[in-house]
């Protein structure tokens, strides 16, 4: 059963009858924990108002391709950007044409062209203008650029005839665009993910840690899920709620996680350290609060066990997936780690600046309407993928984007070297 948690849902509503249909489906979509959205097209504010829409989705509504409030005057851009998927419900037959012919003559045309979330259209229409072959064949062109069409039923009409046309309701539209997010690709598989910091006690109150949110590991964690694969959570100090459908497991040192870590792998047929543990603890934790009475203190630091190296060293071991939280020279550093760790793929990104890009110029470039911020306490981020073979950018997104490109990225890359080591006659 597919969960809506988290998504962030853009429905858009085209001129027709069935509108009316669409502040319950907005209502449904938010019940199942979505954040919504609303795009409306001219025609549709014909049908039902956008405050309505406005009052059960939470959010402005969006009509115009430049509105007064917009800030940059790419509003289409954000809202592309913005959505985890777009559900066009009700999609009138032009509608369906216009987004056959590829027409951004809209808001809406705009940021369908834009986006690259899944995009699912609900018609809704009379029975003769969905039986016509023109609407036959725009749904065929838009099934073939893997535009989901979910429906119509058969049924009564607004008009007085019956037949095929009628909407889906709005509780099968929204278990249909959960299912967007089920992708199957890791079914049968164990996946063991750690995220968040890790905390090394000085005493008591203070420690040593590693800037980290979490929000990179849990959204990796959550698309693994998402992907059918049994997924364990290896979580460090984060204030962030456990994802859907995962097993986690809460630690606080890198021992801790080590340990935690250990204890499930064997199971595991996928790794992937998102986690940023730190380097080093301290030799020695004092049981009671330090008083700053000194001028000075001398801390004595040892090494913290490596996890990512460890989990590579096995034999044999999982598909080992490790994470480079670089300042400078970020493909450098990251194929170094791939190679003296053994690790079958190294996600890099740039941190410690806004920098939309992995260019190791000196000026970093800022973030901005075009180039939002990547790394840590962003909602976005921008990973540079290397292996043996070389590299792919995984460009700037949400975080939740982001990870579920990731993971199609990594079943690509697993199941690729599970055929390299078989035997060759087991493949003819």
């Amino acid at each position: 059963m597919g969960t809506l948690a988290n998504k962030r849902i853009l429905l858009a509503v085209t001129g027709g009858i069935a509108a009316y249909k669409s502040a319950d489906l907005a209502r449904r979509l938010r019940d199942a924990d979505a954040e919504v959205r609303v795009v409306m097209t001219r025609a549709a504010t014909d049908f039902i108002t956008p405050l309505t829409l406005q009052a059960v989705s939470g959010q402005p509504v969006h009509t115009e391709m430049v509105s007064a409030e917009s800030r940059t005057g790419m509003e289409h851009i954000e809202l592309a950007r913005w959505a985890d998927a777009v559900l066009v419900a009700p999609a009138s037959a032009d509608f369906i044409a216009r987004l056959a012919q590829g027409r951004a003559n809209d808001l809406l045309g705009a940021v369908c062209l834009a986006t690259a979330a899944p995009l699912a259209v609900a018609p809704a229409m009379n029975r003769q203008m969905w039986l016509n072959p023109a609407t036959q064949s725009n749904l065929l062109g838009l099934r073939r650029r893997a535009i989901h069409v979910f429906g119509p039923a058969d049924g009564s009409q607004a008009c007085g005839d019956v037949g095929p046309g009628r909407m889906l309701e709005p509780t099968e539209l929204a278990a249909l665009t959960a299912q967007l997010f089920e992708t199957g690709e890791l079914d049968g598989l164990t996946v063991v993910v750690t995220a968040g910091p890790t905390w090394e006690a000085i005493d008591p109150v203070r420690g040593i840690t590693n800037k980290s949110s979490g929000r990179m590991g849990y959204a990796v964690a959550q698309a693994a899920a998402e992907a059918g694969a049994k997924t364990i959570l290896v979580s460090g100090p984060t204030a962030l709620p456990d994802p859907e459908r995962t097993q986690v497991v809460r630690v606080t040192g890198a021992r801790e996680m080590h340990a935690a870590v250990h204890a499930h792998i064997h199971e595991a047929h996928i790794f992937i350290g998102v986690a940023a543990v730190a380097d080093y603890r301290p030799l020695q934790s004092a049981p009671q609060k330090l008083k700053k009475d000194a001028e000075r203190m001398t801390l004595e630091l040892i090494k913290n066990p490596d996890i990512l190296a460890s989990v590579a060293a096995l034999t044999p071991p999982p598909f080992t997936v490790g994470f480079a939280a670089e300042t400078e020279n970020i493909e450098q550093n990251a194929r170094k780690q791939l190679v003296e760790k053994h690790l079958a793929l190294v996600c890099a990104n740039r941190v410690g600046v806004a920098d939309s890009g992995f260019g190791d110029g000196t000026e970093p470039r800022a973030a901005g309407p075009g180039r939002p911020a990547c790394g840590f306490e962003a909602e976005t981020n921008c990973l540079l993928l290397i292996d043996r073979k070389g590299t792919a950018e995984l460009p700037s997104a949400e975080k939740n984007q982001l990870a579920r490109a990731l993971i199609h990225h990594i079943m690509g890359k697993y199941h690729a070297a599970q055929e390299r080591q078989q035997p060759a006659e087991s493949r003819t």
